[in-house]
């Protein structure tokens, strides 16, 4: 197999036009997974995609086309570069089009791909096979993954262009259910390397949730004072950064639109918390890509942008809505920062501390929501989302969870959740569960959310 270094090499030298981007990704991925308690599967999957982007002038700007490939072999490297000029000229004159990035280079371009594999669990294996056995002792039948995955990526371009990048991560999902499946809940840890995945707390956690199931209520549809943890509260302000286009805002298409004349809702307080929301490629912990990498164009992206630096970009601070997502292209268009996409997500309270069961303790009245799933949107122009509450709700009294109630259906908008924060807790690495095969960078406290809308009971378990 071709490296992606002489990969890149070969396919920009065979590009007869102005320019070309050559994005190869490199992944190996390693996973256990059980049922019943009881190991199931395990293995490695290797994968390569390859992406050539194609810039050509025309008309006095710059089409763009590009083309995608699992693979590409010696004898391919032509017709790609090829295919890909033609895509940019069937494409026509580019609307994203800004100057490319030339004669940069970033990180140790010649490595070879650092591969993952069952190495990743040595450390927690022991640990799972110890808690399946305790779990089958006690009737309880776990379901889960433990998944590792190296990622590498480089971008190279003949304009010079010489970025790499290696990405781990991880990420320990586990379902617990007992007295014949009655009873369910779910609890989930990221990670890089596995070195803070604690076995003994998972299985802690589980059964506790379990035995608060042993009293069941039922409560009406309404709205509830209620505990989410930090991957729940990861779950519904992604959505709120996917849908912060900023040229989406300028246009009026979206819930950050302005109003009274202004074009978007920059500088507005939304929360009433002083939160900070933002991304960081250096942020510890969730160390993440520091160039752009974008193999497509999009409201949140643009293939003119590859090679262009990601620094912090604070969308939120203070509580005010500092930034909206934008390309070099739309930036000029709606007179406002360049500021792209990260690929990580942080929110901090400053001073703000206090784990979930500390919330937990300060709510007289309430719910603990451990958990969103198959979350929509309704309305773009408020950010409506819906979705149901899964594997756990819990009825807090006094600041004790005295058992589990009904499922609902919810609706809010991340947008408004913001102003309704009535205590923020400490900051931490989580895992979210809706998006988790998209999202494996984030960190988020534990929130209390005054009059979070169960707007129907489910009879979802």
């Amino acid at each position: 197999m071709i490296t992606p270094q002489e990969l890149i090499e070969r396919i920009t030298a065979a590009a007869a036009y102005d320019d070309c981007v050559v994005i190869v990704n490199e992944k190996t991925q390693a996973n256990l997974r059980w049922a019943n308690s009881t190991l199931t599967t395990n293995g490695v999957i290797a994968e390569r995609t390859v992406t050539v982007i194609a810039f050509v002038a025309m008309d006095g700007g710059m089409a763009s086309g590009s083309v995608t490939r699992t693979d590409v072999a010696a004898h391919e490297i032509d017709s790609i570069a090829k295919e890909a000029g033609v895509a940019a000229r069937g494409a026509g004159k580019a609307s994203d089009a800004a100057d490319l990035a030339r004669n940069f280079s970033s990180g140790t371009w010649g490595d070879t791909h650092h591969a993952t594999g069952p190495e990743a669990f040595a450390k927690i294996a022991p640990a799972l096979g110890d808690m399946f056995q305790r779990s089958q002792a006690d009737s309880i039948e776990l379901f889960g993954y433990a998944e590792h995955t190296h990622l590498t990526t480089w971008v190279g371009s003949k304009g010079g262009l010489r970025l790499r990048w290696d990405q781990p991560a991880g990420r320990v999902e586990m379902t617990g259910k007992s007295h014949q499946r009655s009873r369910s809940t779910w609890e989930g840890v990221a990670t890089r390397d596995f070195s803070n995945v604690d076995v003994a707390k998972i299985d802690a956690v589980i059964r506790k949730r379990l035995d608060w199931q042993a009293k069941r209520s039922e409560l009406p549809a309404g709205k509830y004072d209620t505990v989410m943890p930090s991957g729940g509260v990861s779950d519904v302000l992604t959505y709120l950064l996917w849908s912060a286009a900023g040229r989406d805002a300028f246009e009026g298409r979206s819930v950050f639109s302005g109003k009274d004349g202004a074009k978007t809702r920059i500088g507005e307080k939304l929360s009433n918390h002083a939160i900070n929301l933002y991304s960081d490629s250096t942020y510890r912990g969730l160390e993440s890509v520091p160039f752009i990498s974008a193999t497509a164009s999009g409201p949140m992206s643009s293939v003119f942008d590859n090679g262009q630096k990601l620094a912090r970009t604070d969308w939120l601070s203070q509580g005010k809505l500092t930034s909206l997502v934008q390309t070099r292209a739309s930036s000029v268009d709606t007179q406002l920062p360049f500021t792209p996409m990260g690929d990580n997500l942080i929110m901090d309270a400053p001073g703000a501390r206090g784990s979930l069961e500390d919330l937990v303790a300060g709510v007289k009245d309430g719910l603990l929501l451990t958990t969103l799933w198959y979350i929509r949107q309704v309305d773009p122009a408020t950010l409506l989302l819906t979705g149901l509450t899964r594997d756990g709700v819990y009825r807090i009294h006094d600041g004790e969870v005295t058992g589990a109630v009904n499922n609902f259906r919810w609706n809010e908008s991340p947008v408004d959740l913001l102003s309704r924060m009535k205590t923020v807790g400490a900051t931490e690495i989580t895992q979210p569960r809706e998006w988790a095969d998209y999202v494996d960078r984030v960190a988020m406290p534990p929130v209390v959310f005054e009059n979070f809308n169960m707007s129907t009971v489910s009879q979802a378990n």
